[in-house]
């Protein structure tokens, strides 16, 4: 039997970069090391957190008084192509989730293209429903395999079990911190076209000389290279020449609000003298999703703004950068930005990332 490292900094485990050590540390890298883990924390009686690809955490300046576990289960399988055309790739919790989109663009598999350059490992994809550019993991997974942190009983839940929404799913809501992922399954087409639904990709990619003529595997290479480059222009890869890439990506979610909450914003926009329409979205079953990242800018905060060793990036109102400051320089920015925008507009953001440590 292994045991945990101590006193391991833990910034480097996270794109952002920031964050104290963990009082102890241990990567595994099979289902009996992350039972092991499991049980060493339970017998030493000391908190437990778990750590994927550290995309979607803050940790906080003093570290973590108890064993962080990270989650780098590896793996990928991929099933033979079924008489539909559909193919299910099996993958480890712990497989870089951009190198399986590569791949899976490669071998001709369409259904995660545009979820291209995203960072973090494949187990946290289902935790929040992954999504960009009209694209997300809840269309193609169809099972994802957890441990269950009480019991160590290894389960399944097919897709309709995992109560997928905008942003979440019942391992972020109902079943927080219950289970482990251990491995995700989806359920992916080959010789299908691209999913273009998302306005902006859809106008970059048919303006690529050519791009309706390519045959269906060069289409999805195009379309991942498009996701690419307007992810980078918004500093959205993780780039270590790119200063503005330390971040945790979009900090906060885009409210997905009722006719009656639309209405009355509007009213306090136009009441404030504010011009032009506001950015929304349809969101299904009545409701409507607005742009946090206007809220942000209309609330007083643009691109580029600065408060000490952290700001708002200038490519995208949304990621909160990290530029040598602190984790609690960083969440003191995201309680001004949240408090700004609820004073001006009635709406209260939310967090996407996890905040190791609080509560």
């Amino acid at each position: 039997m292994t045991g945990p490292d101590e006193h391991v900094r833990l910034a480097p485990h996270t794109t952002l970069g920031l964050g104290g050590p963990a009082r102890w540390f241990w990567s595994v890298t099979s289902g009996q090391m992350l039972i092991e883990a499991l049980r060493w924390a339970r017998d030493a009686a000391v908190p437990l957190w778990v750590l994927g690809g550290g995309s979607n955490v803050i940790v906080p300046d003093e570290g973590l008084d108890g064993l962080v576990v990270k989650v780098a289960l590896p793996g990928v399988r991929i099933d033979p192509v079924a008489a539909d055309g559909t193919v299910l790739v099996h993958v480890g919790a712990g497989e870089s989730w951009d190198a399986l989109v590569s791949a899976v663009v490669a071998a001709g598999l369409q259904g995660l293209e545009c979820l291209s350059g995203i960072p973090g490992y494949a187990g946290a994809t289902p935790i929040q429903n992954v999504g960009a550019y009209g694209q997300e993991v809840a269309d193609t997974i169809i099972a994802v395999h957890a441990l269950d942190r009480a019991t160590l009983a290894p389960l399944g839940f097919a897709a309709a079990e995992c109560a997928f929404g905008y942003r979440t799913s019942r391992f972020k809501a109902a079943d927080r911190d219950r289970f482990i992922v251990t491995e995700v399954t989806f359920r992916l087409r080959i010789h299908a076209p691209p999913a273009l639904r998302y306005p902006e990709l859809r106008r970059a990619v048919e303006a690529l000389p050519g791009y309706s003529s390519l045959p269906q595997g060069d289409a999805l290479r195009a379309v991942r290279a498009a996701v690419l480059a307007l992810r980078r222009r918004k500093s959205m890869v993780v780039d270590a020449a790119d200063p503005n890439s330390r971040s945790v990506g979009s900090f906060f979610m885009n409210p997905v609000l009722d006719a009656a909450a639309v209405e009355r914003l509007r009213r306090r926009w136009s009441t404030s003298a504010g011009s032009g329409d506001i950015p929304v979205f349809p969101a299904g079953e009545g409701r409507t999703k607005v742009s946090a990242a206007w809220l942000v800018e209309q609330a007083g905060f643009p691109r580029g703004t600065r408060r000490g060793g952290v700001g708002v990036s200038p490519n995208h109102a949304l990621a909160l950068v990290s530029l040598g400051g602190t984790s609690a320089e960083l969440l003191a920015l995201a309680l001004e930005i949240r408090t700004a925008v609820e004073a001006r507009f009635g709406v209260v953001l939310e967090r996407e990332p996890v905040v190791l440590g609080a509560g």
